[in-house]
């Protein structure tokens, strides 16, 4: 199977017309069948992949991982969503196995990212304002990378749940079902995810945000 590349996918997504034409010729073998999905999805899996993983190699190996299991899975494939959507689904599961398996970097405590409170209430650093919600930000060319490091600062069960929810926008179900937690657990992690990620923008565009935004959170 290729490697994939950002560069080896079609500018433009399949659409789902296409993707039901190309199923019959993948469930029956056809190797040209497979060349083709690829072509037209790794680019974008890759992609994906990357959001979870901070190594280009790591990536591509979770991409490879997901082309596997999908050309496995390929004849109990019933169609009842687009092609595209079954990859993107089978390469964050790929993407978190492969975030499971592999060693674990020294992280910054949540503890130290979130809000901090005197005794009666009141905040002790409180933010520099309104930060927009980070699925605006990351849709913002200029903002993308540093959303993107700010995101990378976050201790990884905070990371992943962060991106399922706002980046991926897997509900809090999905969610759960992927990392194997429950919902409530989810929600608890997602709220200090958000608050640590606010604490991280803030220098980037809190005050910006504050003068041409409203107030609140």
């Amino acid at each position: 199977m290729p490697q994939p590349t950002s560069e080896s996918s079609n500018p433009t997504p399949p659409n789902r017309r296409e993707d039901d034409a190309l199923l019959p010729r993948l469930q029956a073998g056809d190797p040209a069948a497979f060349e083709q999905l690829v072509r037209d999805h790794a680019g974008r899996m890759l992609a994906v992949a990357k959001r979870f993983l901070r190594s280009e190699s790591d990536a591509s190996d979770a991409v490879q991982d997901a082309f596997l299991s999908a050309f496995k899975a390929i004849g109990s494939f019933g169609g009842t969503a687009s092609l595209g959507t079954w990859l993107h689904s089978i390469v964050v599961r790929a993407s978190l196995m492969k975030l499971r398996t592999r060693r674990r970097r020294p992280e910054q405590a949540i503890e130290d990212l979130l809000p901090q409170y005197t005794a009666d209430g009141h905040r002790v650093q409180p933010g520099g304002g309104w930060v927009p919600a980070v699925d605006q930000l990351a849709e913002l060319e200029e903002s993308r990378s540093i959303v993107r490091r700010c995101i990378e600062q976050l201790p990884s069960q905070y990371c992943t749940v962060l991106l399922l929810r706002d980046i991926e926008e897997y509900d809090t179900e999905e969610t759960a079902q992927l990392l194997g937690i429950n919902a409530n657990a989810v929600k608890t992690r997602l709220h200090r995810a958000r608050q640590a990620l606010r604490t991280l923008l803030n220098p980037y565009f809190g005050e910006t945000a504050a003068a041409g935004g409203p107030a609140g959170p």
